[in-house]
């Protein structure tokens, strides 16, 4: 796929993702969706990709959803220019069939999609993150902002609701009171209270706020087995909904398992031993153990 809103660049392991629509403020479309679910998935089918940088072109992170159809621009049902609305879910009685799946939330698309991700996902926050601009970042693994970044759930205040899963991610990360004062309110907020809210990790200086991100980056492929970043991911975010520690023991006992048999393993042990740095032979795109994944997918329905 060519993309025209978003830049894709892969430099020493790190695939940088950037939002590219720096005139409207990067503003999310049907089309930005389908080229970051492209992105996505051609990152994690590369070996070469070992974590993910995610940030914002010109001065802003994502300014929300385009809103350049003016009063139709929530109302799918009336749009025809939305690539990822296919179909019609209305039946001939004029009753909407809810499991259609042009009823879909095209953020939840992306979120989905980031959340069934094999590699670490960081968020550079540059500018402005409203909307789907921070609700989809809430399935990156990490979200580093600048100083001048500012966010909002801003649903309420257009007469919409949380999207992108939102309602699923927000709570885990932040708390259930935190997340409904800032979806009540629908305020755009500053990076300081992002940051005292526990939505992002650290806040940077404008032209600081790359390096750290790409510092972080480089710590995770410099010293560490691609195939369990992959597992660790799935391991940890999949178990935010798990009803039980039994099923963290038994995804752990045949991680270790699996994984303790491997060339890694051994790698990782004599690297040690031998006071030098570990070279990973397995891959991703080759070598995930038989058990994986060890869920159902979920089908829309």
């Amino acid at each position: 796929m060519a993309y025209e809103t978003i830049k894709y660049d892969v430099k020493d392991n790190i695939l940088t993702i950037t939002l590219n629509r720096p005139d409207k403020l990067n503003a999310f479309t049907g089309e930005m969706m389908q080229e970051l679910i492209d992105a996505f998935d051609r990152a994690d089918a590369d070996d070469d990709v070992r974590a993910i940088v995610v940030t914002g072109e010109g001065r802003a992170f994502c300014a929300g959803a385009d809103l350049s159809a003016g009063a139709k621009t929530f109302d799918y049902a009336e749009r025809d220019d939305r690539p990822d609305k296919a179909g019609d879910p209305r039946r001939p009685d004029g009753s909407i069939d809810w499991s259609n799946p042009a009823v879909r939330d095209g953020g939840g698309r992306v979120t989905l999609r980031i959340f069934e991700c094999l590699k670490p996902v960081i968020a550079a926050v540059n500018g402005p993150a409203v909307g789907i601009g921070v609700t989809m970042q809430l399935a990156m693994d990490v979200r580093l902002a600048s100083e001048d970044a500012r966010f909002g759930f801003v649903f309420a205040r257009r007469g919409i609701v949380p999207e992108a899963c939102s309602s699923w991610f927000l709570p885990r990360l932040v708390g259930i009171s935190q997340a409904l004062e800032w979806t009540y309110s629908g305020r755009v907020f500053p990076a300081q209270e992002a940051l005292e809210g526990g939505l992002v990790k650290k806040l940077y200086k404008a032209d600081d706020l790359l390096p750290a991100a790409y510092e972080m980056a480089r710590e995770i492929v410099e010293n560490t087995a691609p195939v369990s970043i992959a597992l660790t991911r799935q391991m940890m975010w999949r178990m935010l909904g798990a009803d039980h520690p039994m099923e963290a023991h038994k995804v752990d006992s045949r991680a270790i398992y699996a994984r303790g048999a491997q060339e890694d393993a051994k790698e990782g042990v004599m690297s040690f031993l031998e006071k030098r740095p570990a070279k990973y032979p397995n891959k991703v795109s080759e070598d995930m153990p038989s058990f994986f994944p060890w869920w159902d997918e979920r089908k829309y329905s």
